[in-house]
C-alpha cells in the first residue's frame, strides 16, 4: 500500500471479526513499533503484546475503555513509557543532565516517544489490512495491571490498542468523527506566522 493511502485510510476502528491475525502480521506491527523516534535514543518504550488467555485475562479483570465491541479484537498491544530510562540517558556523560531533574524536560518525551510509537503500530495495521482502536486506560489500575502481567514499575501504560479484522465499513457508530467535521487545514496549517 502506498503511504498516503495508508494516512488516509487510518481511522479508529471499534468492531473486529473473529478472524485471527496472523503472527507474521504482528511481529510486523511490532517491528515497525520500535522503529519509532526516540530522544537521545534513550528507547525508554516497552510493548506487552496479549492474545489468547492472557488477552481474557485483561478483558476481564480491568476496566475497558474501548466499548464491548472491541473486545473481540484477537489481539492487544499495551505501549509502555518509561520515565526514569530517559532520565538517566540524560545523566550520562554526552548528554549531561546529571541531576536527572524533570525541569529540564518542557515536555514528557517517554511519553511522546511512546505515542510516535503507537502511531506507527496503527499505520502498520492498516497497511496490513487491519483496523485498531486507541484508548485511555484508568490510571487507578495501573499498579494492578503491572502486577498482573509482571511490567516493572518503571512503566507507565500510555494507552491500549486493539487490532483485528474489521466488521464494519467507514466510521463506526457513536464515533466522534460522524458528529464533528475536521478543522479545515488551513485554520490548523500556519505558514511562516500564526495570523
Amino acid at each position: 500500500m502506498e503511504f498516503q493511502d495508508v494516512v488516509r485510510r487510518r481511522r479508529m476502528v471499534r468492531k473486529f471479526t473473529d478472524e485471527p491475525v496472523s503472527d507474521e502480521s504482528v511481529q510486523r506491527i511490532m517491528r515497525n513499533a520500535v522503529r519509532g523516534p526516540s530522544a537521545g535514543f534513550s528507547q525508554g518504550q516497552g510493548f506487552l503484546v496479549l492474545q489468547g488467555e492472557a488477552l481474557r485475562r485483561l478483558t476481564e479483570k480491568f476496566e475497558w475503555w474501548g466499548g464491548e465491541d472491541a473486545k473481540k479484537a484477537p489481539v492487544v498491544v499495551i505501549p509502555f513509557s518509561a520515565k526514569d530510562v530517559y532520565l538517566d540517558r540524560y545523566a550520562q556523560a554526552d548528554k549531561g543532565w546529571t541531576d536527572r531533574s524533570e525541569d529540564h524536560w518542557p515536555v514528557p518525551y517517554w511519553d511522546i516517544d511512546t505515542g510516535m510509537a503507537s502511531l506507527l503500530i496503527l499505520q502498520t495495521v492498516v497497511d496490513e489490512g487491519l483496523g485498531a482502536v486507541f484508548f485511555g486506560t484508568n490510571r487507578d489500575e495501573w499498579p494492578a495491571l503491572r502486577a498482573e502481567f509482571g511490567v516493572p514499575d518503571i512503566y507507565s501504560p500510555i494507552g491500549i490498542i486493539a487490532i483485528g479484522h474489521p466488521d464494519e465499513s467507514g466510521i463506526s457508530e457513536g464515533a466522534s468523527p460522524r458528529t464533528r467535521k475536521r478543522v479545515p487545514f488551513d485554520e490548523v496549517v500556519h505558514w511562516n506566522q500564526w495570523a
